[in-house]
């Protein structure tokens, strides 16, 4: 994923929680949907493939989970949590520009049954995401 610096008006929601690999995670009745920050998509460019991580595959925190194409580079999603991966966002198949125009709705990759749901507490807060990110 991209190097930090100074990139002043990403959107960053106070309601995820993030990994310092720009991946937002949102927990939801026990699981965490993840995908790529603002950020991240911003420092790609334009997305056009995603490789999702495979249904029921069991990855560790930080494990390569997936990767993003855009027409500058292919950067690895790696996994912010340990867990098992329940469902993936088919949709990115055929629109995977959905991570630009909407990183935190239509644009998530996968959803994962976590091994401890209060791993997501480890992760940064929105504050420390901000501050990774303008520096």
């Amino acid at each position: 994923m991209p190097e930090s610096g100074s990139v002043p008006g990403m959107n960053v929601p106070d309601d995820l929680r993030y990994s310092s690999d720009h991946e937002w995670v949102r927990l939801e009745d026990g699981r965490v949907r993840v995908g790529i920050t603002d950020y991240a998509q911003d420092a790609l460019g334009d997305v056009v493939f995603v490789q999702p991580p495979e249904v029921g595959s069991h990855y560790k925190v930080g494990a390569a989970f997936g990767e993003v194409e855009s027409t500058k580079s292919v950067s690895e999603i790696y996994s912010p949590v340990e867990g098992t991966v329940v469902e993936i966002n088919e949709d990115l198949e055929s629109s995977p520009e959905a991570v630009n125009s909407d990183p935190y709705g239509a644009g998530w990759i996968a959803v994962v049954e976590p091994v401890n749901v209060a791993d997501v507490e480890l992760l940064l807060s929105p504050e420390a995401y901000r501050e990774l990110t303008e520096g």
